[in-house]
């Protein structure tokens, strides 16, 4: 199966909408707080993998 035009660009990022804390109490802030962090660090963990696969990349296509 061919590859079509789109599946050839890369993903956009997706811009996350920002709410209006307007009502919210403060135990709601410190779970939306909770589950960014959450996400930083799922992010994180990725470009950690990233870098390491670029990295062993990097090693062993190196001239010696």
């Amino acid at each position: 199966m061919a590859a079509t035009d789109e599946e050839d660009q890369p993903r956009r990022r997706q811009v996350l909408e920002k709410p209006k804390f307007d009502g919210w109490d403060v135990s709601q802030l410190q779970d939306y707080i909770a589950e960014l962090k959450s996400e930083i660090a799922r992010a994180e963990v990725v470009i950690g993998a990233r870098n390491d696969h670029r990295a062993a990349a990097e090693a062993f296509f190196r001239k010696p």
